[in-house]
């Protein structure tokens, strides 16, 4: 399919990738961290411009969960996050296992909570739970550890979307060449290294103080004195620091 593609389209890649590069912000008060859905990577540059790290990502899958396309910046980490359910995750894909299993709750560490955060149960779930659950009136969150869906460390960076970047159980989906699974968030390959570069001016979160807040009884927040720009970004054609380019799908019909 690849060594069949004709040169024409690769060089239309180009000019897309190229025209979406431009209508991107290219001064930033600190180096970026840029993340590239048709890749499923992340890369994190330093004061040179240079690559100082990079992994693999998981993205929205793509029918009905795309990763949007924008521009923030990462203002703190938790470690030890909850996982706060999104309300169409809760009716679509929660509520069907609990009206199942009337031991779903307790079996992956979720619990019902009230709008001030208040524990309902952990357990069973009655009818009027249930009625609740569907309108929103109560939510339902699971609780941090080494099962929780969002791993053990979340990138927070404010958007309109409620996207964000997290760690994963799943670290299997990793080793697949295409990395589109998620609801929509980012998850990370190497969540350890990542925190350990976004909190690389705070001396005092060593990686030994990260992996052992990862590790923890707590959930920990650390906020970012200066705040880290990142680019979520859409582009089937890239060229790395050696000339060597790059083509990938479009994953999203976004060149369509």
């Amino acid at each position: 399919k690849e060594l069949n593609t004709p040169l024409s389209r690769r060089v239309t890649q180009l000019r897309l990738t190229l025209e979406r590069w431009r209508w991107l912000p290219h001064g930033f008060e600190r180096p970026p961290i840029v993340v590239n859905f048709p890749e499923f990577r992340l890369y994190a540059v330093n004061q040179e411009n240079e690559v100082a790290l990079s992994m693999k990502v998981v993205v929205g899958r793509a029918y009905r969960h795309k990763t949007p396309v924008f521009a923030s910046q990462i203002k703190s980490v938790i470690f030890r996050p909850y996982w706060n359910v999104p309300l169409g995750i809760q009716q679509k894909e929660l509520l069907p296992h609990i009206e199942k299993d009337p031991s779903y709750l307790s079996e992956y560490s979720f619990e019902v909570v009230d709008s001030s955060g208040n524990i309902i149960t952990e357990g069973a779930v009655n009818d009027e739970m249930m009625e609740k659950l569907r309108s929103g009136t109560l939510a339902i969150r699971q609780r941090p550890g080494p099962e929780n869906s969002l791993g053990l460390v979340k990138f927070e960076f404010p958007n309109q979307f409620d996207i964000y970047m997290h760690g994963t159980p799943a670290m299997q989906l990793f080793s697949r060449s295409r990395r589109d699974f998620s609801h929509g968030c980012i998850r990370v390959e190497d969540p350890v290294s990542l925190a350990a570069w976004v909190l690389r001016d705070e001396p005092e979160w060593t990686v030994e103080k990260i992996r052992t807040a990862m590790n923890g009884d707590e959930t920990v927040r650390a906020n970012l004195e200066k705040p880290i720009p990142v680019l979520i970004l859409y582009g089937t054609a890239i060229a790395l620091e050696d000339s060597e380019v790059r083509f990938f799908d479009d994953i999203y019909g976004y060149d369509a």
